[in-house]
């Protein structure tokens, strides 16, 4: 009778070592797995933001100018509830200056649409992130990239809003422009 007591127990060690071996396989494989998702992600979002970059570049050496957001027909078209991100770019195109231009940005509502309920108040509360900043930036140097996050709360009227961008350089107007959110 303790014979099979022993073997019943010697059964009960393999088989919770099997499962205890299989587990932690299985835990293993998924981390390989989540790591390999993760790292194509990242991998495809800094190669979506060296596109943009490059795009506002090309902007910046065929047009010339001071200032470019990137946007398709100065439009973005953003669903109620989500957020988009909206790029622009700065280049100091002074000639001569030995020191870094101090500049400074701002983004906010210029105006809404006709018969649209919202105010610019609550138009500039829509900007959640890098609406205001300052940078330092050489003559002649390649631009400077910054990025503002846009995001329609699921109770936002169906609306377009103008916003501009007000650039200054060491306390003085720089440059102007303008991009359009449409609220979907």
């Amino acid at each position: 009778m303790l014979n099979k007591n022993k073997k019943a127990a010697l059964e009960l060690s393999i088989g919770t070592i099997v499962v205890i071996v299989i587990a932690m396989s299985m835990l293993i494989l998924g981390l390989v797995l989540v790591r390999t998702i993760f790292t194509g992600a990242k991998y495809n979002v800094d190669q979506l933001n060296k596109n943009v970059e490059a795009e506002i570049n090309k902007l910046f050496n065929e047009r010339g100018g001071k200032t470019y957001v990137y946007l398709p027909n100065n439009q973005a078209d953003v669903k109620k509830g989500q957020s988009f991100g909206i790029a622009f770019g700065i280049k100091n195109t002074a000639e001569g200056e030995v020191e870094a231009g101090e500049f400074t940005y701002e983004i906010k509502a210029a105006s809404v649409q006709k018969n649209c309920p919202l105010t610019l108040a609550q138009a500039d509360n829509y900007l959640i992130l890098g609406d205001t900043g300052s940078l330092e930036i050489l003559a002649g140097t390649d631009p400077r990239f910054r990025l503002v996050k846009f995001l329609a709360p699921e109770t936002a009227p169906l609306c377009e809003i103008q916003y501009d961008l007000i650039v200054e350089k060491d306390g003085q107007p720089y440059d102007t422009n303008f991009f359009n959110v449409k609220i979907t």
